[in-house]
Formats: C-alpha cells, sequence, structure tokens
C-alpha cells in the first residue's frame, strides 16, 4: 500500500484517508499508518493512528504502549493524552485513565467526547460537582449555537439563572434542540426542581433515545427523587449500550443499596475498585454496603483503606465509630488528632473528627475530653445547619388543631385497607433499630430500611397546597374525600413494594420522623400498626446528640434544641393517644430491657402476629440493617447502655432545662400547660 491516493497527495492526505479507513477498516488503517511511519519516520500523527488502528484489532497492549511512549515524547500534546486516557478507560485502568484525561483536556480542551468520559470516571469516584463540570464542558465543546456554548459556560461557573435565561431563549426558537432540553433540565435540578428536570429528560430522551449522556442524568434525577426502579431501568439501558461505563455502574451500585440489595452492589463496588483502587471514596461507599450486610471485618477493612489514602478523610473515621461496636487504638486518636491541627481541613470533615474522637475518648472512659469534642463537632454541625425549633413546634400545633375527635370521627374507615406495613415511629436514637429487628425476626415480618416514603407523600400534598396558609400540608389534607385518602394509601404501598424481598405478609417503615405524621398515617393506612418506641430522655437526647447524622435530624446538634424537640414529640404522641386511644403502641425502651419476653409478647399481640423464639434470638438475625445501631443489634441486649448518658451529667444543663418536667414523669409526658382562650390562635 502506498502513503496517499496518488502522485500528488501529500502526508495529510494520507492521514486524512488513515483516518478514515479507521472507521469502516481498522486492519486497513494499521496498515496505512505503518506504510505513512515506513515512509516518513515516526510522525506523531501516523502514530497516534496506528496505536488506535492496532487497539481497534483487538492488540490494546500493545497499542497501549505505543500511546505511553508518544506522549512522553511529547508532553505538550494534549490530543494523544486524551487517546491514552480513553484507551486506558476502555481497558478499565481507571485511576490512570482519569488523570491522562486530566491532563490532556487542560492541553486540549476541544474534546467532548473525552469530557464525557472523564464525567463517568468522577462519577465513578463520587465526585459528583467535578462531574458537573465536566459535563457542563462536554456540552459546551459538543455545541455549535453560541447560546447554548454561553449557557454551559454559565453553568460551569454555576451562574444558575444566567443559564436558565440563555436556555429558555433559545429553546423558544428551537423547542426540539436536545442539548438545550438537557442543560434545562440540569438548572431544574441543581435548584432542586426533580420533577421539572425528570419531565425535560424524558421529553429529551424521546426526541434522541440515543441521547445517552441524557439518559444517565435521567437515571441520576430519577434516582434523587426516589424512583429506585425507573432508575434502574435507565441504567440498564446504558449498560447494555456501554457495559464498562463506571458512571453507570456507581450510580447502580448505590441504588441497588437504596433498595436493600446489597450483595450485586458490593460486587459492583468490587469491579471499581479494581479500577480505581486509589480512591477513598468509592472504598468508603464499599465499607458502608459490606457494613450494612453484616460483613463487619471487611467493612473496616475498607475503611481503614480509605484512612489510608486520605488521611484528613474524616467521614471514613467516623464510619468506624459509628459501627459503635468499634473501638479505636491510641494511634488512631493519635492521628485524628493531627488531622485537626490542619488549617486546611474541610468544615465537614473536621466535625465528623471531633464526633469519631468523642466517641474514641469515651470509649476509653476520658468524659471531659470526650464531651469537649462532641460539642465542637455539634458546634460546627450546627452552623451548617441552621434550625428553627419554632418549626416543629407549629408542625405539632398544626397536627393537634387538625386531628380532632370529630375530624377523625368522620373519616373512620376511609383510606387503604392493606394491613402490610408496620409502622414504627420515636426519636433517633430511641431504640427503634432493636424493636425493628426484633419484629423483622418473625416470619411474617420482612424489614426493610427507614423509608422516605411518608415525608414524600407530605411534600406533593405541600406542592397541591403551595398557594394554601403557606402550603402546610394539613390545609390539603383536610379537603382530601375517602377515595382521594384510599388513593394515598395505595401509592403509598405502591412506592414501597421495591422494597419487599421475601414475600412476607407485613414489612417495616422504620422512620423514626414519622411521628410527626401519625394522622396522616391513621387516615390513608387505617389498618396499619404503629409502634412508638420511647427511651428516657436524657438518654435518647444526649445519644442522638453524640451521632453525626448524614442528613435529616438537624434539630439534633444543640442540646437545647433537640430537649425541645422531645417535648415536642410528647405532646404529640399525648395527643394521639387521647384522640385515638389504643392507636398507636408503646414500647418503653427500659422495659424492653428489663423484661424482653413479655415486652415483646405484648408487641406482637398488638401486631396481630403469634409469637415466635425467634424474636428473642433476634441478634441471630443476618439480614442488612442501615442505621448506626446495625452492629449493636447484632447482638444480644444488654443493660450498660441505659445510663452512660450519666457520665456526661456535669454538661448536660442545658438539656435538662428544655426537657424540665419531662424527666420526672417519663415514660408519661408531662401534663401540658394550660393555655388562657384568648391566646389561642
Amino acid at each position: 500500500m502506498s502513503v496517499a491516493e496518488g502522485p500528488s497527495a501529500t502526508l495529510a492526505q494520507s492521514l486524512a484517508h488513515a483516518a478514515r479507513l479507521l472507521e469502516r477498516s481498522p486492519s486497513l488503517a494499521m496498515a496505512q499508518t505503518e506504510e505513512i511511519i515506513r515512509v516518513v519516520g515516526p510522525q506523531p500523527q501516523a502514530l497516534l493512528l496506528n496505536a488506535l488502528a492496532t487497539e481497534a484489532c483487538g492488540r490494546r497492549e500493545v497499542a497501549t504502549a505505543t500511546l505511553q511512549a508518544l506522549v512522553h515524547k511529547l508532553p505538550g500534546w494534549g490530543a494523544a493524552q486524551v487517546e491514552l486516557g480513553l484507551m486506558l478507560g476502555r481497558a478499565g485502568r481507571g485511576d490512570a485513565a482519569l488523570g491522562w484525561l486530566q491532563r490532556g483536556l487542560a492541553l486540549s480542551p476541544a474534546h467532548p467526547h473525552a469530557w464525557r468520559a472523564l464525567a463517568d470516571h468522577l462519577s465513578a469516584i463520587g465526585d459528583a460537582a467535578a462531574a458537573d463540570r465536566a459535563q457542563s464542558m462536554h456540552i459546551r465543546h459538543a455545541a455549535g449555537d453560541p447560546r447554548l456554548m454561553a449557557a454551559a459556560d454559565a453553568l460551569t461557573a454555576n451562574q444558575i439563572p444566567e443559564a436558565e435565561r440563555l436556555l429558555r431563549s433559545l429553546l423558544l426558537e428551537h423547542p426540539t434542540d436536545v442539548a438545550a432540553i438537557r442543560m434545562l433540565a440540569e438548572v431544574a435540578a441543581r435548584l432542586g426542581r426533580l420533577d421539572d428536570a425528570e419531565t425535560l429528560l424524558a421529553r429529551c430522551l424521546e426526541l434522541a433515545p440515543g441521547f445517552q449522556a441524557a439518559r444517565q442524568n435521567y437515571a441520576m434525577v430519577l434516582h434523587r427523587a426516589n424512583k429506585p426502579e425507573p432508575a434502574l431501568a435507565q441504567i440498564e439501558h446504558l449498560l447494555a449500550d456501554e457495559p464498562g461505563n463506571p458512571g453507570a455502574r456507581n450510580l447502580k451500585a448505590v441504588v441497588l443499596c437504596r433498595v436493600g440489595d446489597y450483595l450485586p452492589a458490593i460486587e459492583l463496588y468490587d469491579g471499581l475498585l479494581a479500577e480505581y483502587p486509589d480512591h477513598g471514596r468509592i472504598w468508603l461507599s464499599q465499607g458502608h454496603a459490606l457494613k450494612t450486610a453484616g460483613l463487619r471485618e471487611r467493612a473496616i477493612a475498607a475503611y481503614r483503606r480509605s484512612i489510608a489514602l486520605d488521611p484528613g478523610f474524616g467521614e471514613a473515621y467516623w464510619s468506624l465509630a459509628n459501627l459503635k461496636t468499634f473501638r479505636f487504638e491510641p494511634a488512631d486518636i493519635s492521628a485524628m488528632l493531627a488531622q485537626l491541627m490542619r488549617e486546611d481541613l474541610d468544615a465537614e470533615q473536621r466535625s465528623q473528627f471531633e464526633f469519631a474522637l468523642g466517641k474514641a475518648y469515651e470509649d476509653a472512659g476520658d468524659y471531659p475530653p470526650a464531651f469537649d469534642h462532641y460539642k465542637k463537632g455539634n458546634d460546627i454541625r450546627r452552623q451548617a445547619l441552621p434550625y428553627r425549633a419554632d418549626d416543629a413546634t407549629l408542625r405539632v400545633r398544626r397536627s393537634r388543631e387538625l386531628f380532632t375527635p370529630e375530624f377523625l370521627a368522620s373519616r373512620s374507615g376511609v383510606g387503604s385497607t392493606a394491613a402490610d406495613p408496620i409502622f414504627i415511629v420515636g426519636l433517633p436514637r430511641s431504640g427503634s433499630t432493636l424493636v425493628e429487628q426484633i419484629l423483622s425476626s418473625h416470619p411474617s415480618v420482612e424489614g426493610t430500611m427507614e423509608l422516605p416514603e411518608v415525608i414524600a407523600l407530605t411534600h406533593d400534598l405541600r406542592r397541591q397546597g403551595a398557594d394554601v396558609r403557606g402550603g402546610s400540608y394539613h390545609d390539603v389534607l383536610a379537603t382530601l374525600d375517602a377515595g382521594q385518602l384510599r388513593e394515598l394509601g395505595e401509592r403509598y404501598l405502591d412506592r414501597t413494594r421495591v422494597q419487599r424481598k421475601t414475600g412476607a405478609p407485613h414489612f417495616i417503615d422504620k422512620m423514626p420522623n414519622n411521628f410527626f405524621h401519625v394522622g396522616l398515617i391513621h387516615l390513608m393506612l387505617p389498618n396499619a400498626r404503629i409502634v412508638d418506641v420511647r427511651r428516657h430522655p436524657m438518654a435518647c437526647c444526649f445519644s442522638g446528640y453524640k451521632q453525626y447524622f448524614a442528613r435529616g435530624q438537624n434539630f439534633s446538634y444543640g442540646l437545647a434544641d433537640i430537649g425541645r424537640y422531645y417535648r415536642d414529640y410528647l405532646s404529640l404522641m399525648a395527643h394521639f393517644d387521647q384522640v385515638l386511644p389504643g392507636r398507636v403502641h408503646r414500647v418503653v425502651y427500659e422495659h424492653l430491657v428489663e423484661d424482653t419476653e413479655a415486652q415483646v409478647r405484648t408487641l406482637l399481640q398488638y401486631c396481630g402476629l403469634p409469637f415466635d423464639p425467634a424474636c428473642l434470638r433476634f441478634f441471630e438475625n443476618d439480614r442488612p440493617v442501615r442505621t448506626a445501631s446495625s452492629e449493636q443489634v447484632r447482638q444480644p441486649i444488654y443493660r450498660e447502655g441505659l445510663d452512660q448518658w450519666r457520665h456526661f451529667q456535669p454538661w448536660l444543663g442545658e438539656l435538662t432545662n428544655a426537657l424540665g418536667p419531662a424527666i420526672q414523669t417519663y415514660p408519661e409526658p408531662p401534663p401540658e400547660p394550660a393555655v388562657a382562650p384568648h391566646a389561642v390562635q
């Protein structure tokens, strides 16, 4: 074969011919580039094309060696580094691919497909913010319209209003521009408007079913919107087209954990770690999955590996502490203290180091520094997550106003007739996971997790009433007829079906904060069981204060706030005891510890279940447990935890004052203060 197609052909024409051959016949492209190199010597573009053709012919190791030699010889040539990164990614060498893509794109950014590949690698290692930026760069360099490029630049700079303005203007003229639709969906997702993002991405895929980058965005939005089944369907579509896609595999592992399929998720993480062995966040995710599946030693090893890779990763240290049964060594304490000396330590990581050190010192019996570290961790967290105690009090008052005996009597017998769910409510760290473990050891009951579906339904209702009395969901609930209440119950059952794996007739929804929604649960599922787990206020509140929660418990980072929250909880549960006597069964944690069998028998009787001895041997149940108590409930009940708070009593005056008479009247609530008639709003 000649270098070119005719006597007047130039080297450029010969290279262009080789590039065209690469698309339809890699073997001919390889022969063409070899001829070019024979005639003109090791020309860089010819070497690059030769490497790509060699890989396409099944000789990836040879191709990789050619490119590695080329990038070392020409370190300023970004295109070669980009191609090396893409080739390494196809070979499953994710860490190396990530590095070469980042270096190559910094030198030569006009490679849209490489930006998308980089986004996939960044998603795989858990760097969502950087992945978003890479996706924006992919759009920018794939775009032809200057407004689309400007919108991508605005997205990259997080100038959301400007990006939205540009995109809406463009879509007025070109309503089927799928790149603009996808970008507008990204804007909606960043603003928390997940319904809008979902609609836009569905339209995008309707117009362009092969637009896989949009499909990956769609899967992520569905996951964030708590729609795991459709999210998994989209992920499977992605993986059918591109089985090695690291971002899609990572997202699949996350969603599988969300629905309780931990063993296949662990396999996915194993595969990702073979490609990205030096990224601590994947090891952390692997550790979480292993912990929940009961594989404690492997979980500890994963967390340790995460720390070895990043000694400043406070979340990994807190994950070890959060095993509860784990004990730190003196060397661990020294290492954590050394990290706290760093001025560049992220506030979130600093807070997690403080909580982990509090646990380490408490386990060692050194209570003054333990409390000092707990307080520092809470103070950092409270500053990041401001909390208004009045909001919780207002929610309680609104429920007490709505759920009167007359209101409830007029709606008796409405809702779905299903008796499948057993709701466990209370406060976090009250013993609810123990009660869940006991009940889920019964052959007729399946344990799941802290399900967000009830709270999601309140958000649905709140959106319906956005223009009514500030959007309180209670206002909308008051207007629903029997058919609508039944539909709410059926919607809840439909959304939770993905969590049910065993075919057991009953399942547990253990979301402690659902005590706020007992009235809603009763109306939409009148035959569901509701179990309130109550623990001594000082023990429960201080245990919550010692806990770094991933999300959703903002009240727990101040002693006065958590004490007042406990009082609000008592007030609302006392109200339902009065207006729906016997509807809620109460388990007092201390009574459960003192006389386990009697309490379990009473609990099972309330749930309409025959006694089963397996419920007394709950610690032999190997089901996944997805809360901070996962290791504790795999052991027999022990008394030692009842009074641990007393070691810290000298520093708990603020909590004691906030709880007031609730300490003396426990387990009963204190009497409600009298309210003058004119003071009622």
